[in-house]
């Protein structure tokens, strides 16, 4: 499947390409794309199953994978250097094991490398139920109320929320994503990951518990060179450490 792709920079520019999360899009990444944008081709996809890009099956991994060689041949990008998010850091490990060739350097924010299969069940659960919300502001509240936020990522999250939440034919606005695709992710995220050899950069939220010690540990010994670097707050480095984790982004591809 040829994917829906946010742009930023010169197309002339070493190229970047992006991946988000089991609920995200690709416009996640708009403020680090304009940020890098004075030195590279930024691309941000949407996922399968996610914002404008196919929402048909099959969600595996493998099909990320595919999706991902088939965008980037399409824009003429055959080695890049990549970033993922959480879901997308795992989609991101994988393909670098599969096409090491195309990965010059990956970044990997907060990467949920594996998920143990009780919590990966729970998480699956959780998601299938269907939400919704009357305003951004509700779905903003409700999101912070979990406690896995810093305050400074409020403003980021109302204009993350404002652009990927869509009205549905009862008038409650809900993310623009595939319930059953992110279903699917929390099952794929159980299964034993690949560890590739590529130059990598962890960055890890200080108060996060996606990215423990023993997996970077294991990502490590089969990195060619790996930069580990934490940042404050939980999961979401992007918004509740954007400049550190830009920062440390830069100087890696640097």
């Amino acid at each position: 499947m040829r994917l829906h792709v946010y742009e930023w920079g010169d197309s002339g520019a070493p190229p970047v390409v992006c991946l988000h999360g089991v609920t995200g899009h690709g416009g996640r990444y708009r403020a680090l794309g304009e940020r890098l944008s004075s030195r590279y081709r930024v691309l941000s996809v949407d996922l399968r199953g996610h914002g404008s890009s196919g929402w048909e099956p099959p969600w595996s991994i493998a099909a990320h994978v595919d999706d991902l060689v088939e965008t980037t041949d399409g824009l003429g990008v055959e080695r890049a250097h990549w970033i993922g998010h959480s879901y997308g850091g795992r989609i991101l490990m994988e393909l670098a094991a599969a096409h090491p060739a195309r990965v010059e350097r990956a970044v990997l924010l907060d990467p949920a490398i594996w998920i143990p299969p009780p919590a990966a069940a729970e998480y699956a659960e959780r998601e299938r139920h269907d939400r919704g919300w009357r305003t951004v502001e509700e779905a903003v509240e409700e999101r912070f109320a979990e406690g896995t936020l810093l305050e400074p990522s409020r403003r980021a999250m109302a204009a993350d929320m404002a652009e990927r939440l869509v009205p549905g034919e009862d008038g409650l606005l809900r993310p623009n994503y595939s319930l059953c695709a992110a279903v699917v992710a929390f099952s794929e995220m159980a299964a034993p990951p690949a560890f590739p050899s590529t130059p990598t950069l962890i960055v890890r939220g200080e108060r996060s518990i996606v990215t423990p010690d023993s997996l970077v540990d294991l990502c490590r010994d089969s990195a060619s060179e790996l930069e580990l670097v934490d940042v404050p707050g939980f999961h979401n480095v992007l918004w509740d450490a954007f400049d550190e984790t830009a920062a440390a982004i830069e100087q890696f591809l640097a």
